[in-house]
């Protein structure tokens, strides 16, 4: 594919910019799962590394739907970035911000988003070539300090909080400057059926629009 990883990144955070984060999810249960997902609207997928047998669910999901941008969270290191790179990933996606799984991913066209907390880390980030910033843990970052990044960082920077991240609390942060989301327990829970993730998904979509 030709499109670059930022390119490829900003084009699916146009469409929804609502990252499902699949903790948990078995290869078994990821086709049903990620067709689910994106019947609601999905295109950004991610399976945390600590999910039983993640490689084997990214490579499933990239296979049914080859066009979405699918990837891994709870990307540690840049063995990690090579093993998703390899399952078909083109998502990197961490709690952290660690200049070589940055650098790695960028080496193989992959498409980062490093975890942030701090002004510091932000910029250190983006300075090692990060495409868009995940904004972790939410919990603690209120959207005050949302705008308040916002008011420093170049807005064509994508800022995604994650952690605690629901329906109801989706507005006050996209008023303060979020550009989306990463969705997790809320979302998606170990064992839920595809019903279930549609209909949850749907309502995060509903909300997402009427905000936006």
């Amino acid at each position: 594919m030709n499109t670059t990883p930022d390119a490829l990144l900003a084009s699916n955070l146009q469409q929804l910019p609502l990252v499902a984060i699949l903790r948990g999810l078995t290869p078994v249960e990821a086709p049903a799962i990620g067709q689910a997902l994106t019947s609601a609207g999905f295109v950004l997928l991610e399976v945390p590394l600590n999910s039983p047998q993640p490689l084997d669910s990214i490579a499933a999901l990239c296979a049914q739907h080859p066009e979405l941008l699918i990837g891994a969270g709870t990307v540690m290191s840049a063995t990690d970035v090579r093993n998703v790179h390899a399952a078909g990933g083109r998502l990197i996606i961490s709690p952290h911000f660690d200049a070589e799984v940055v650098h790695e991913a960028l080496r193989l066209g992959l498409a980062c988003m490093p975890g942030v907390a701090t002004p510091s880390e932000a910029f250190a980030a983006l300075k090692a070539g990060a495409h868009a910033l995940k904004l972790f843990p939410a919990e603690m970052i209120a959207p005050n300090v949302v705008k308040a990044l916002r008011a420093v960082l170049s807005a064509s920077v994508p800022l995604l909080p994650v952690g605690g991240i629901g329906p109801d609390n989706m507005g006050a942060y996209k008023k303060a400057g979020a550009t989306g989301f990463g969705i997790g327990s809320s979302l998606y829970k170990p064992g839920q059926s595809a019903a279930q993730t549609l209909a949850l998904a749907q309502h995060f979509v509903h909300n997402w629009r009427a905000i936006a």
